[in-house]
């Protein structure tokens, strides 16, 4: 699905990252290979952390971020319910009460998805 688009915007994201974020580096062409990228995934955006990986891999052929290793964690964002106010873990990205079975929630953690650090050569 979103997966595609996500993991070239990411890749993008990563190779300016790399070019930019070393200390005493003048030229971004000096940036030789992106070794590892770690990032975190919300379970809240219901997007697969597999297809991003493969589409990042595929993406990123031909490119200083060829074979680089995509290292996704997943945390889990707790919700509360705006009906009764119980505080839950929604499953995916379902905001359902387990008590009164509202759909009306707030999120209580950090969501989306983003880039942690980028290991370069």
């Amino acid at each position: 699905m979103h997966e595609s688009t996500l993991a070239r915007q990411l890749l993008q994201a990563v190779v300016e990252g790399a070019a930019q974020g070393r200390p005493g580096v003048d030229e971004p062409s000096s940036v030789q290979r992106v070794v590892a990228v770690r990032a975190w995934l919300a379970e809240t955006e219901a997007l697969d952390g597999d297809a991003i990986r493969f589409h990042f891999a595929a993406w990123a052929k031909g490119g200083i971020a060829e074979g680089a290793a995509l290292e996704l964690t997943l945390h889990h964002v707790q919700a509360q319910c705006e009906a009764c106010g119980v505080v839950y873990e929604p499953e995916h990205h379902l905001t359902l009460c387990p008590h009164c079975d509202s759909t009306e929630a707030r999120l209580l953690g950090k969501t989306g998805f983003g880039v942690e650090s980028i290991d370069v050569e």
